[in-house]
């Protein structure tokens, strides 16, 4: 095994968990090629024989220090003190490619993940400085019988750790970025550090538009003049579950916060950017390049057309036989490359057709994205889930986040670790 290269004294020591394919740690890398030194990483899909994902984390990073094995079995004792702790948290339970009703939030198979964060974060004898932590933009109204209970249940949970927290919503797109892609993204800053201080220092508007990790890293302006009332958190986490918008309605959670001390301001903002804007055209490779396994057959063209088209037609349903009139809008077909593309999911391989999965036409054939491109539109390095097949390398990009997200949040972690802002 090959020894670690030794850090400068001033990098910032991450444990990257739920790692993926490494999304996280490729974005702190081009951050910064010192500031960031990854000494613990963790990747585990349960029900699954073969562990794919941390195969392909392994044979780009190296075997040192990553743990390929349940979350719920790894002792904190075994990870070493770290300034930083990443991970997007296995978001299944909040996926927009299941409806709100039936998303169970943290009670979900998947979303009791969550508590293993906490668990380590209170196990662990000196807590990092920093977190960062990424998910589906539904968790802020997550369950659908109390929406935004589980955000809240989290902040409430950090509070009580010693955290202030921002999160905001960010959309790639908005920010030059060649993919409409739209997660959460939530920092905390323990006590001690400039962000926990700033939050109580300043007002939360300053924080969430100007002065904060996440407002600096992606500029933005109050949609609204006036800013809401805080969200007072129970300190009881057991009662503040039972009692969250027991009433139902709306999420009271706008698409930027924070919370410092129990108390949680939420703003709707507008991003405010003006560079250059990559396109899913930018991303596609030269069609010499291209297998013609990915062509799509004229004669199953028709098909193809059939699943992005508008419909609205009689069905029955499988489970009781319910008879209903199914209906959906139009979509563009091909996919227009003079845009960033739309969404990548789960299900973008396989040959068949398929209303999620991208079309492109480039050139005289319509066909489908390859690994590569797909690698591109979340702005992974090319080839790098190369060494499983097509279809699991789709999955991973469907799971994925962009990086450039996670570069410009630790570009900005980097500064207040350094005493600047």
């Amino acid at each position: 095994m090959t020894a670690r290269k030794k850090a400068p004294s001033n990098t910032l020591r991450v444990a990257e968990l739920f790692a993926g394919v490494g999304g996280f740690r490729l974005g702190l890398e081009r951050a910064s090629a010192d500031g960031f030194q990854v000494v613990f990483s963790n990747q585990w899909e349960p029900s699954r024989k073969r562990q794919h994902a941390s195969q392909v984390y392994v044979d780009r990073f190296g075997p040192e220090g990553h743990v390929t094995a349940d979350i719920a079995s790894v002792n904190t004792k075994d990870i070493p003190k770290v300034d930083l702790l990443v991970g997007g948290f296995p978001c299944q339970d909040y996926s927009v490619a299941s409806t709100l009703r039936n998303s169970r939030g943290l009670i979900g198979r998947k979303g009791v993940l969550w508590w293993q964060i906490h668990r380590i974060l209170s196990e662990m004898e000196q807590r990092p400085r920093w977190l960062m932590l990424e998910n589906v933009d539904r968790l802020l109204a997550s369950p659908a019988t109390q929406r935004g209970r589980d955000l809240a249940m989290m902040l409430a949970s950090l509070d009580q750790l010693g955290y202030a927290v921002e999160w905001r919503v960010v959309n790639a797109a908005d920010y030059g970025m060649p993919q409409r892609r739209r997660r959460v993204f939530i920092v905390g800053h323990l006590a001690g550090t400039p962000g926990h201080a700033r939050a109580q220092a300043e007002g939360p508007e300053a924080v969430l538009v100007r002065d904060g990790v996440l407002a600096r890293a992606f500029p933005c302006a109050p949609r609204n003049a006036r800013m809401p009332e805080p969200v007072e958190l129970d300190t009881d986490l057991a009662r503040l579950s039972r009692s969250f918008n027991r009433k139902g309605g709306v999420s009271p959670w706008q698409n930027a916060g924070s919370m410092v001390n129990g108390r949680a301001w939420t703003l709707s903002v507008v991003p405010q950017y003006e560079g250059p804007v990559k396109t899913l055209g930018d991303v596609l490779q030269p069609e010499r390049e291209v297998p013609a396994s990915f062509r799509i057959p004229k004669e199953e063209l028709d098909r193809w057309k059939y699943f992005k088209g508008s419909k609205k037609e009689p069905r029955t349903s499988r489970a009781n036989g319910h008879e209903y009139l199914y209906s959906e809008g139009a979509m563009a077909f091909p996919d227009p490359l003079d845009r960033p593309s739309r969404t990548i999911i789960t299900g973008e391989g396989g040959k068949g057709p398929s209303r999620a999965r991208h079309v492109v036409k480039p050139g005289r054939y319509h066909r489908r994205l390859t690994p590569v491109e797909l690698e591109r539109l979340n702005e992974f390095p090319d080839g790098h889930t190369e060494g499983v097949s097509d279809t699991w390398r789709a999955f991973f990009m469907g799971n994925a986040l962009v990086v450039g997200i996670v570069e410009r949040i630790g570009r900005e972690v980097l500064r207040e670790a350094a005493g600047t802002k």
